[in-house]
């Protein structure tokens, strides 16, 4: 069984930014828990810590 954890920078009150990642796989995961059957991201640590990186400094904004 996989497990989640929402993250802690999420929005609550139906915002609609919740992502999760989870806690017991070889690789982390991440998804949408608004779409839990939906696609997951399958990242090694550092591949994640990359992305978040990125995504921070607006290198992958559109």
């Amino acid at each position: 069984m996989i497990y989640w954890r929402k993250s802690s920078h999420s929005q609550g009150g139906g915002q609609g930014e919740c992502v999760e990642v989870s806690t017991n796989t070889a690789n982390l995961l991440v998804r949408d828990s608004r779409d839990p059957e939906g696609p997951r991201l399958a990242l090694e640590a550092g591949a994640l810590a990359t992305l978040v990186s990125k995504i921070k400094s607006g290198d992958l904004d559109l």
